[in-house]
């Protein structure tokens, strides 16, 4: 079969062409393949601490329930949620072992 791609794409591309709307759909998603991801736009509240997560996890599930988010995007979001807060607390236990290290060596 590999031998024959071009000839196979050839008569895809003829298929398409001549007006066969399978042929027509197959090219084009190789031309421009649909989007996997999309931006999606709604009302989070700020992240100021780790404990400000569950207000946004409740945000991102309120968003599901009225349908403005799907699921799948919903558990996206929820990574991004987790990361976030994962980072957040990383830079707040670094500063809390920054000012115990500057106690220690006074």
């Amino acid at each position: 079969m590999d031998g024959q791609a071009t000839a196979l794409t050839q008569k895809a591309i003829d298929l398409a062409l001549g007006g066969d709307m399978t042929a027509l759909r197959l090219c084009l998603d190789r031309i421009l393949p649909p989007r996997k991801d999309r931006p999606v736009t709604f009302t989070l509240p700020e992240i100021k601490s780790a404990q400000d997560a569950a207000a946004v996890v409740s945000a991102v599930l309120a968003a599901v329930a009225s349908g403005e988010l799907t699921p799948s995007d919903a558990a996206e979001i929820g990574k991004l949620i987790d990361s976030y807060v994962k980072a957040f607390e990383t830079a707040e236990l670094s500063e809390r072992l920054e000012r115990l290290e500057r106690m220690t060596s006074q």
